[in-house]
């Protein structure tokens, strides 16, 4: 078998997917996108398909390694996006040709059914009592929320109080039972990290995700030292290398994103590291059906995975007109069951794509572009 093609689709909300055909008529699906830069991570697929045309689909590993490493300059969120993608793809175009799900070909299922969570309201959060009840009744027990809107280096006790009332409200109306997420979105400083975190200890957070940004990993280890609230991090890591410093500092769970960190391939390496750390996986996968699907393959064969995230209804796909079902055949591999989703039978990914609506959302495109934030004084402030 050889790989002929490969061919991107830029769909809305704002997804990349990709299909890399084969001489034996197999497609394989991988979602390559940076939100905000898929035209960017499209010519990086271009770039990679002039290396990737001819060679032989099952060699996933091999190719893995020349298309992170034999281009000399390595990493970055666009390189291993691209890479993501292609690597899904490969799987998939695999699981395929072999009949079975890719999970069968990362050791076999470990579970059953896999654990969900959704979102609940936007980039600034409000009205998320009343958001929280609705998941709850469309059976999700777990939900995750962004805890502040813009932050300054260091915070008043009264936006600290907001930020604690909102989850309060949160935990109030779902009750103890259920389990809350709180995102920190890299917005805040590690001094105010540290502070708001051991404010959230009374309502038990299931964790608090990204409280810095990435470029601030070092202080991870103070971050984790100062709470008792679980941390997770890693949407914005790309590589195993980058998981290395922050598995040792303490944090709770690891959340690779199968868009951007390699693909299955590294994301089950990250979760074999994590393993070893006593860290659990929660893979990032606020983006489209094949990202969720091959999310859910790696969940299906890892011990360690924890929880999933899902885009249902997430204020990005409301806010641009596509939602998680939109390009699949048959909707129902992604049924929601007791706020689990069943271990996914079909081959590959497990999905069908609906390669009409892809190409007919495609004609129209997106450009979504992520807000630029600032503070009452003019200055930047992180998204």
């Amino acid at each position: 078998m050889k790989i002929t093609a490969l061919e991107t689709f830029s769909v809305a909300p704002r997804w990349l997917f990709l299909a890399v055909r084969t001489d034996e008529g197999i497609t394989g699906w991988g979602e390559p996108v940076v939100e905000g830069r898929s035209a960017t991570v499209a010519a990086a697929v271009a770039e990679l398909s002039d290396y990737l045309v001819g060679r032989n689909p099952f060699r996933i590993e091999d190719l893995w390694q020349v298309m992170t490493k034999g281009g000399f300059y390595r990493g970055g969120p666009v390189l291993s996006s691209a890479v993501s993608g292609i690597d899904q793809a490969l799987w998939d175009i695999k699981g395929k040709a072999l009949g079975v799900p890719v999970y069968e070909l990362l050791g076999g299922a470990v579970r059953d059914r896999m654990r969900t969570y959704s979102w609940i309201a936007g980039d600034e959060p409000d009205r998320v009592a009343e958001h929280a009840l609705e998941r709850v009744a469309q059976g999700f027990d777990a939900v995750k929320m962004n805890g502040t809107g813009r932050t300054r280096a260091l915070e008043s006790k009264a936006e600290l109080d907001l930020l604690v009332g909102r989850v309060a409200a949160v935990r109030e109306a779902i009750g103890d039972a259920a389990d809350i997420a709180v995102d920190f979105h890299g917005r805040v400083s590690p001094a105010v990290a540290r502070e708001a975190c051991r404010l959230l200890e009374p309502l038990h957070p299931l964790f608090v995700e990204e409280p810095v940004v990435p470029e601030l990993t070092a202080d991870f280890g103070r971050i984790c030292a100062a709470t008792t609230v679980p941390i997770a991090t890693g949407e914005r890591l790309y590589s195993r290398w980058d998981f290395r410093e922050v598995l040792g500092a303490g944090i709770a769970v690891a959340q690779p994103d199968v868009c951007h960190a390699g693909g299955i391939s590294e994301v089950r390496r990250i979760a074999s590291m994590a393993e070893a750390y006593g860290v659990s996986l929660a893979p990032h996968c606020p983006l489209g059906p094949v990202a969720f699907a091959a999310s859910l393959q790696i969940d299906f064969a890892t011990p360690n995975a924890l929880i999933q995230e899902t885009s249902l209804g997430i204020h990005y796909n409301t806010e641009g007109g596509s939602d998680l079902l939109d390009y699949l055949v048959d909707t129902s591999v992604f049924d929601f069951t007791d706020h689990h989703v069943n271990l996914l039978t079909g081959p590959g990914l497990g999905i069908e794509i609906d390669e009409a609506a892809v190409r007919a959302a495609a004609e129209v495109g997106q450009r979504w572009r992520n807000p630029v934030w600032r503070n009452p004084d003019g200055s930047f402030t992180e998204w």
